[in-house]
């Protein structure tokens, strides 16, 4: 087993972060804003929707496979498009939030205890790390204890944001409601990264950058 982990240079990692990024969320809201503009909300869900599964079929008939954060997009797209044309009524149709972050806290911890959690197949995915994975026992562990990490944050958020759906004002929800999404990703995020960190030095590995 090798104690070296890899990461694309800086500028290629940070590309290849962008593009995951859009694939998941830039592209179908993209979608969303344009056909919005155009001809109305109910276009614009559709076409955001469109964009989302092309892009999973796209992906599937190129490469072979989806990117996990991927087809978490397109499907946590496709319950809320369902939600807005099943109800049609804008409290129902902030249920969305809440619904969207327990479908990613139950995806998380569905994955948690098996060889292949969620979050690493996203350092994969998302900013390319090349690592052993299942391989390596101690950052396997730290792959599925991250995991958990994650679905407890998403699981979390959806307890939060349906309490402020249920007794807030629609403007107090959507401003509180983003605030507190920042505040958690940013939480998980440094928190992952330092314990990353500490597992990597704890088990002798250190991060090498390469030009792929």
């Amino acid at each position: 087993m090798s104690d070296v982990l890899r990461l694309p240079r800086p500028w290629r990692l940070l590309r290849k972060s962008a593009w995951s990024l859009a694939e998941a969320a830039g592209l179908p809201l993209g979608a969303y804003l344009t056909g919005n503009a155009l001809a109305g909300r109910d276009a614009g869900l559709l076409a955001g929707l469109a964009v989302a599964w092309l892009i999973v079929a796209a992906r599937k008939v190129i490469a072979g496979q989806v990117p996990g954060l991927v087809m978490i997009s397109a499907l946590v797209l496709s319950v809320q498009t369902v939600l807005v044309f099943a109800t049609g009524q804008t409290w129902i149709y902030l249920l969305q939030f809440p619904i969207a972050k327990l479908i990613l806290s139950l995806l998380f911890a569905r994955s948690a205890p098996t060889e292949h959690p969620l979050v690493s197949r996203l350092a994969t995915e998302v900013v390319s790390l090349r690592h052993g994975g299942a391989g390596h026992p101690g950052l396997h562990r730290f792959f599925q204890h991250a995991t958990w990490l994650w679905a407890a944050i998403f699981g979390l958020l959806a307890i939060v944001f349906a309490a402020l759906v249920a007794t807030q004002p629609i403007a107090f929800f959507l401003l509180v409601s983003t605030a507190i999404m920042i505040v958690a990703i940013g939480f998980g995020a440094g928190a992952s990264a330092l314990w990353f960190f500490r597992v990597l030095k704890r088990n002798g590995m250190r991060l090498s950058f390469t030009g792929d």
